[in-house]
Parts: structure tokens; sequence; C-alpha cells
């Protein structure tokens, strides 16, 4: 994201606050920036207050972890007094509230949010943290077009920019429109062409699967015009990049191809919220777990073990609902105009 915030996306705090030097032992994030994220925070709850969407609080630790490739959990060995192994005996540190919020849904919560602290492995950098703050809610009955409505105010209120614009672009439409390529039946070779052409680093030398040239696509040459006069939500992802979303049949042109009902949201190019019209087939997920499973075990990454208790919970019963998670620490950082993510910290890890 550039240093200060485009016009549009500022708040009340809009002043740059420089990352102070100071003791090894003190704060990282000044005071402002602390004040600003505990205003941002009240903010939040009031809207979720008048909304009647109640807070709930689930385990960050499980017996379960994500089986997502894409994802390295972090976990404690010997978590568990007691017999068994040290496999019986792990727990995962959560990347997400996800599961045992759906395990809640099916418990007839009704509409929920959460505001916590997940973690996750290999992710260090200008706005990756391994433990950072998330807000993740779902709205039983609402489908993910609605979804993204609540979002958008949602933000407007956080960032107290009550007119702040949005605008919905569809993944296959921001290729066409900017690669000149469709995303879902170009071969491999033009995909891989479109990388080189735009000069990504390393692109000619890289041997990638379909998913991961138009990961390498999208990151270096789409998500930085995205968001630039608001908010931007890029929706109807490929179905292979579905997560947990569900998929929505094609029909006829231009929507002949299938899609999953999934949407991320950027300001500035930033990537803050991913959601879904949240997937409830507890065979279908079972699937996906055995497909994740069977990656990582391709790509030599760690067993995880999936969740076994969210498949039960869903064969009893999910209520159709839509599902967000919104990273709250780069909300702050387009907030106050930080550059990075140690700027909106109490301490990094490296002085935790």
């Amino acid at each position: 994201m550039p240093a200060r915030p485009a016009p549009s996306a500022r708040t009340a705090v809009d002043v740059f606050i420089p990352m102070p030097a100071c003791d090894d032992w003190s704060a990282c994030a000044a005071t402002p920036v602390l004040r600003a994220r505990a205003e941002m925070l009240a903010r939040i709850r009031a809207f979720f207050a008048a909304a009647g969407v109640m807070e709930v609080e689930t385990p960050i630790l499980s017996h379960a972890g994500a089986t997502d490739p894409a994802l390295a959990s972090l976990s404690l060995s010997g978590g568990l007094s007691g017999g068994g192994s040290d496999a019986d005996r792990r727990l995962f540190l959560q990347t997400s509230p996800e599961f045992p919020m759906k395990r809640l849904l099916a418990s007839g919560s009704g509409p929920i949010y959460q505001i916590c602290k997940v973690f996750r492995g290999e992710e260090r950098g200008r706005r990756h943290h391994p433990e950072f703050s998330l807000l993740e809610w779902y709205r039983p009955g609402m489908d993910y077009g609605q979804l993204i409505d609540e979002v958008a105010d949602l933000v407007r209120a956080a960032l107290q920019r009550p007119t702040l614009p949005m605008e919905r672009i569809r993944y296959r439409d921001l290729f066409r429109e900017v690669l000149d390529l469709d995303p879902f039946t170009a071969p491999l070779q033009t995909l891989r062409e479109a990388a080189v052409t735009a000069e990504i680093p390393d692109a000619d030398r890289l041997d990638l699967e379909r998913d991961g040239w138009l990961d390498l696509l999208l990151t270096q040459c789409l998500e930085p015009r995205l968001g630039r006069s608001g908010m931007g939500f890029l929706c109807d992802y490929p179905p292979s990049q579905a997560a947990l979303a569900r998929i929505r049949p094609g029909s006829a042109p231009p929507d002949d191809q299938p899609v999953a009902e999934r949407f991320e949201l950027y300001i500035d190019g930033v990537e803050l919220a991913n959601g879904f019209h949240e997937l409830t087939d507890a065979a279908e997920q079972g699937a996906r777990f055995a497909h994740d499973c069977a990656e990582r075990r391709r790509l030599g990454l760690a067993e995880i073990p999936p969740d076994t208790r969210l498949l039960a919970a869903l064969e009893a019963g999910m209520p159709a609902s839509s599902g967000v998670a919104l990273g709250l620490d780069r909300l702050l950082m387009i907030a106050v105009g930080a550059t990075h993510i140690d700027q909106v910290l109490a301490f990094p890890v490296e002085r935790a």
C-alpha cells in the first residue's frame, strides 16, 4: 500500500505515525495508534449490537488444524496431560475460529461474530505477522451478495467513512479486462506467457499448476489495482479456489462456468477480508478435507488431522449461512496510514 491511504479511506486518525525508536521492552505502536485500535473495536462491537449479532468466544486450541495446504498451523506438542501418544496430546493454535463457530451455528446460535487472535506459521512481512487479530462473523439466511453489503457497512463504520464507495468486480471479468485472458478456460501455457509478458520475476523459470499461475497473476498484476477509489470486492472465484464456499453451477454465457461463491475485499490494493456463501454439505466438506490431505502429502507438508467435529455438525444440520473473516490489523493500518504491520502492534513477535 502507499505511504498514505487514499483520501476516501482516511479516518479521524489521518496522520502517519512513525514507529518510535525505543527500548526493546517498550511498546512498538505509538499510543495514538493503540487508542485508535480501542476506538475501532468499540465501533465494531456497537455495529453488531445494533444489528442483533451476538459476540461469542471459542477455543484458541483445537485437536484439529487447518488442512489447507496454503496454511501452516502452529501446534503444541504434549498440550494435554495424561497418557497417549504425542499425536494424541497435540493441540493446534487456530488459523481461524471458523470451525467452532460453525458448530455453534449448527447448535442454534443464530447470527454470531468473534474478535480473536489467530496464528499462522511461516508468515512474516510488511503486512503479515504470525499472530494477528481477526474479526469473523456468520449470518444464517443471508446470501453472500447481502453479506458483501454488510461488510461494506461495517468497514464504513469502523473507519468512520460513511460515504466510502464500493464496487464489485467478478474474478473472470478482471482477468479479461486487464490481461485479456479467460482464467476459467485459458491453457496453462497462456497463463505462463501472461506472467512472462508482465515481467513477473522468475516467471520464465517457474513450474506451477493452474491455480499457482492464477494466484501469481492476481497478486502481482491485478490486486494492486483493486480498491483504489474505495472498497473493491472481488467475487465469483474459480471452483478450484472455493476453499469452504459453495459452488454455483454455470448457466448461459457469459455465466457459463461454475463459480465459487467467494469474495475478497481490497482497499488500496491490500486484501482485508475473505468471505463465502458457506458450504453446509458434510460429504462435500469431507471430500475437500481428503483432497487437502492428499495434496499436503504430495507436497511433503506436515499431516494435519481434519476436524471431524465440524463434519458431525454439518451432518446434524448447519443453517444456510454466509460468513467472512476480516483482518483487523490491516484495517487499522489503513485507518492510521501505517506502512508496516509492526506499527499497529503493541509488541511484534520479535519483542513479545
